[in-house]
């Protein structure tokens, strides 16, 4: 093996290596920021207050409080549920009247489509929501079903375009294109929090129809957490506000609470601030 040869293998190999790594590094990046937005502590509460504004500036508004609890895997040798694995998840709605006892329900499988349910007071019945309906509006907000509960990051393909000192900017396109109604996404997480802070969503010929910002954070008993955002329709004109209170976690939320039951008949004693 000459001496050329050699040097050209190992250039070779040294880049197989290095793109090797990079996809390691942008795909922890992406779990740890999945982690971040959505398992801060074991469970939690929050009160939300929703602002619908159409391209016209009318208004639409929505309060509700959510309860999320990370589920125990069977096989857990140490009864502690496992970041970044299955959730359970409560939204009560409570204002205005049209929507006071509407109730969504979540089982989020991390290896699997997510259950939802969403319950109707006037009409006393429990619907399931169908997989392919989890980017269609959540109760007529610019948010999506997906947008509550979160999208498994198993769905997506990721690529880091760029960094600098306070965040990162990483591509990801949609392994199933017929499963979404856009072609990639740009998100933007910051270093210091590990918090996405930025999501642009592109259609096939590049232009960005959907924007999801963070406007504000606390630190919550040691957990960065978002306490308001926005979501841009760039189609339509239209957005949505959404602010949370009240945030609080490990306040010890047991599985039974999350159940067909307490859709009907919620849960009060989990509901007080």
């Amino acid at each position: 093996m000459n001496a050329i040869f050699r040097a050209t293998l190992f250039a070779v190999l040294m880049s197989a290596i290095s793109v090797a790594s990079a996809e390691t590094d942008v795909n922890e990046i992406i779990e740890q920021a999945n982690l971040s937005a959505f398992y801060a502590g074991k469970d939690g509460r929050s009160d939300a207050r929703m602002t619908i504004v159409d391209a016209q500036g009318n208004k639409q508004r929505r309060q509700f409080t959510i309860l999320r609890r990370d589920v125990v895997s069977e096989n857990s040798a140490t009864g502690n549920a496992k970041d970044g694995g299955d959730q359970q998840m409560l939204v009560f709605f409570s204002r205005p009247a049209d929507v006071k006892g509407t109730v969504f329900r979540v089982e989020k499988h991390v290896a699997g489509d997510d259950e939802r349910w969403i319950y109707l007071p006037g009409l006393d019945l429990v619907k399931r929501i169908s997989a392919g309906d989890k980017r269609t509006s959540f109760v007529g907000a610019d948010y999506f079903y997906e947008d509550v509960s979160g999208r498994n990051t198993s769905e997506d393909t990721f690529s880091l375009i760029s960094e600098d000192n306070r965040n990162y900017l990483i591509n990801a396109v949609p392994k199933d294109l017929n499963s979404v109604e856009f072609a990639s996404y740009q998100v933007t997480i910051n270093k210091a929090n590990k918090l996405p802070m930025k999501i642009a969503y592109f259609n096939t010929k590049g232009k960005m129809t959907r924007l999801v910002e963070v406007l504000a954070t606390k630190d919550i008993n040691g957990h960065i957490t978002v306490i308001k955002s926005k979501v841009t329709n760039l189609i339509t004109q239209g957005y949505t506000l959404l602010e949370f209170r009240n945030t609080r976690y490990d306040i010890g939320l047991p599985a039974s609470v999350f159940s067909e039951r307490s859709m009907r008949k919620p849960p009060v004693k989990w509901l007080k601030r």
